[in-house]
């Protein structure tokens, strides 16, 4: 089995300061709104970009990256074809995980709980804030479908650029918007020697009062 050659800081430097402990928070949906905006500050790529893991009808496993397009107390919203591999198996379980990690701040937030289509006035407002050729694209991919060439994919963008011409290019009826409810948050902190602080907030129901407590790393 080949090893990763990527060094382990935290695990070699005993010197190296400790991220400061998350003790006080009791709303963990006003603490992640202060982390984020930490990391907005501070990281680079992406602050937003988020991993969403969903099960297929099999129970298998599926994740891949999406960005994180609005939050607030009632969940993490992203969007997606409807079509697609995700929009599929979100059909088929209505349940999703999700983590944003921050490596420039030593930080990651998962949660996990039921999802629920965005309303459509939610998905028609993001849709209208992209970019032109973003909308059209949308149009144009068969998301998650083979593609034999990427010819394929280019004429499709083309023949919807020429249908909507100048005129405005309203979001598919196949695209949507999708908000987790976590019914588990969990803000995790690096610490040395791996060591790591792990604040959890879990609630039996998504309407429900939050627990708090900690883990072990």
């Amino acid at each position: 089995m080949q090893r990763s050659s990527a060094t382990d800081p935290t695990h070699a430097d005993p010197t190296q300061a400790a991220v400061p402990h998350e003790t006080g928070a009791e709303d963990p949906f006003a603490l992640f709104r202060r982390w984020f905006g930490e990391a907005e500050a501070a990281e680079l790529n992406d602050p937003n970009a988020m991993a969403v893991a969903t099960t297929d009808a099999d129970g298998l496993p599926d994740v891949r990256m999406v960005l994180l397009k609005g939050f607030d107390s009632r969940g993490f919203v992203f969007y997606t074809n409807t079509r697609s591999a995700k929009g599929t198996e979100l059909a088929g379980s209505m349940r999703a995980a999700g983590v944003l990690h921050w490596k420039s701040l030593r930080r990651q937030v998962r949660f996990r709980g039921p999802v629920e289509r965005a309303t459509d006035a939610e998905a028609d407002a993001y849709f209208a804030s992209r970019a032109r050729d973003s909308r059209i694209g949308a149009w144009a991919s068969l998301q998650s479908q083979p593609l034999a060439d990427r010819s394929e994919l280019e004429a499709a963008v083309a023949r919807e650029s020429a249908r909507f011409g100048s005129g405005d290019v309203p979001r598919p009826p196949h695209w949507a918007g999708y908000r987790i409810t976590p019914v588990s948050l969990e803000f995790w902190t690096e610490q040395p020697f791996r060591l790591h602080d792990r604040l959890v907030f879990t609630r039996e129901r998504p309407d429900g009062p939050w627990g708090r407590g900690h883990l072990y790393p």
